[in-house]
């Protein structure tokens, strides 16, 4: 399992305020088909660089990708754009329970 993160939060969907600003944390689970490499991971990394992502986790056994991010500035589809031009191959997102 490969973790890129950058803070913790207390459950799915924690409120967040920082500087007067409320922020609502959501997280998006989607398959990829191949492991991916050196080249994609630190593409990945380059998305702390983005305002609104928190948190990226691999999960290389059932092959999903968890992205945590700030669901007043992203939309899921920004996300998954986001990790097709780091070069994942993500399908369709995982129903989250």
């Amino acid at each position: 399992m490969h973790y890129i993160g950058f803070t913790r939060r207390k459950r799915p969907g924690d409120f967040i305020i920082q500087k007067g600003l409320r922020m609502t944390y959501l997280d998006v689970v989607f398959h990829y088909d191949s492991l991916p490499g050196e080249r994609e991971l630190q593409a990945i990394d380059s998305m702390r660089e983005v305002y609104g992502i928190r948190r990226v986790l691999f999960n290389e056994k059932e092959r999903t990708v968890r992205v945590e991010f700030d669901a007043s500035r992203l939309k899921q589809d920004a996300v998954a754009k986001m990790l097709r031009q780091a070069g994942i191959d993500v399908r369709e997102p995982v129903a989250l329970a």
